[in-house]
C-alpha cells in the first residue's frame, strides 16, 4: 500500500497544504494589517477617533469572521471562478482563504496595537509626531513581539482552514485524508496526514516563538 506513488502524493499534498497555508497568509496580512491598523487608530481611544469609519471596519469584520469557513468558501464560489476560473484545486483557494485571513487577521492586529502602552503614544504625540509616524515607529514597532505571536497562530488557523478545504475541491494533506483516509477507508494514510499536520503546525509555532523571543530581548536589551 505504501508504494512509491503514494509517498509522492503525500509529499505533494504537504507543499500544496504549505502553499494553501503561507501565500494567503501574506495576501491575507496584505489586507489585514492596514485594516486592524485602522481599525485601532479610528477607535473612540484611538490617536484619530472617527465613529463612522470604525463601525464600517468593525461591521465587516464581525460579519465575515461569523461565517463558518467552509459555507463561506461555498458562497465565494462564484468569485473564486472569476478570479481564478475555476473553483477547485490549489490556487482557487487562495481567494477564500484570504477572504477568510483577512478579517481575523485585522482583529488580531488590532489587539496587538492596542496593548501598546498609552503613555508612550503620548509621548510621541507630544513630540509633534504625525500620525504616520507614530504608527510606524511606536504602534507597530512597540506591538512587533505580540503580532509575531498572533501571525503564528494566525498561520496555524489558516493551515486547518486549508485542510478542510480538502473537503470541496482543495488539494493538499486534507484532500488526501478525506479522498483516501475516508472515502477509500485506509485508516493508515488518515493518521500519517492528521501527524504531519499537527508537526507543520508545531514547526510554525516553534519559528514564531523563536522570532518572538529574538525580538523581544532587542527591545528590552
Amino acid at each position: 500500500m505504501w508504494d512509491e506513488k503514494v509517498i509522492q502524493m503525500i509529499i505533494e499534498g504537504i507543499g500544496q497544504t504549505l502553499y494553501m497555508t503561507l501565500v494567503p497568509t501574506l495576501f491575507g496580512y496584505i489586507l489585514g494589517l492596514p485594516m486592524g491598523v485602522v481599525l485601532t487608530v479610528t477607535d473612540k481611544d484611538g490617536i484619530r477617533p472617527n465613529a463612522k469609519i470604525y463601525k464600517v471596519l468593525d461591521f465587516i469584520s464581525n460579519i465575515f469572521r461569523s461565517i463558518p469557513f467552509l459555507i463561506l468558501l461555498i458562497l465565494l464560489i462564484p468569485l473564486t471562478k472569476a478570479i481564478v476560473g475555476k473553483s477547485y484545486g490549489s490556487n482557487a483557494m487562495i481567494v477564500p482563504l484570504t477572504i477568510a485571513a483577512a478579517p481575523y487577521i485585522a482583529r488580531m492586529v488590532e489587539s496587538s496595537l492596542k496593548e501598546v502602552d498609552h503613555g508612550v503614544i503620548e509621548a510621541a504625540q507630544s513630540m509633534g509626531a504625525s500620525t504616520w509616524t507614530i504608527v510606524t515607529k511606536v504602534l507597530l514597532t512597540e506591538a512587533r513581539t505580540s503580532l509575531i505571536v498572533n501571525a503564528t497562530i494566525v498561520t496555524a488557523t489558516i493551515l486547518g482552514y486549508s485542510a478542510m478545504a480538502g473537503t470541496v475541491g482543495a488539494d493538499g494533506l486534507g484532500a488526501i485524508a478525506v479522498r483516501y483516509g475516508y472515502n477509500r477507508y485506509q485508516p493508515d494514510i488518515m493518521v500519517v496526514t492528521v501527524v504531519i499536520l499537527v508537526l507543520l503546525v508545531q514547526i510554525m509555532q516553534g519559528i514564531g516563538m523563536m522570532l518572538s523571543r529574538k525580538f523581544d530581548r532587542r527591545r528590552t536589551g
